[in-house]
């Protein structure tokens, strides 16, 4: 999951919008991009903050689009809601589809390994 992600995603079960990343393991790519300025255009991902309140002169969204998010959590911060990042894909099941065995196992084996990892704040909201 790229940043620019951040700009289009929001929470499947409320709606809130943005998410919250905390990013747990990421790739940079070597290929350069040709992007324009700002490269979203509601929300920077990377910078957490609405594209109208950052000095475009200095954004780099050049390197910012290189930057994959390998494993990571998106995090509601209205309901509370978290969601994985696995192998960079986000996985915003709504809850009925949480309760799938296949999902849930899934869900399991990513806290299994990254629990550890995550901040505090994360961890509290995780059941």
């Amino acid at each position: 999951m790229r940043y620019p992600l951040l700009n289009l995603l929001a929470c499947p079960m409320c709606k809130n919008f943005p998410l919250r990343l905390y990013v747990i393991e990421k790739k940079v790519s070597e290929k350069d991009y040709a992007v324009a300025k700002p490269f979203c255009d509601y929300y920077c991902g990377k910078h957490e903050k609405l594209v109208s309140s950052l000095d475009i002169s200095k954004l780099e969204c050049e390197s910012c689009v290189k930057e994959e998010v390998l494993s990571g959590v998106l995090l509601c911060e209205k309901c509370g809601r978290w969601y994985p990042i696995i192998n960079g894909i986000p996985f915003m099941y709504p809850d009925s589809r949480r309760l799938h065995p296949k999902v849930k196992s899934r869900e399991e084996e990513f806290l299994k390994k990254y629990r550890d990892l995550l901040p505090s704040d994360v961890r509290e909201k995780i059941k």
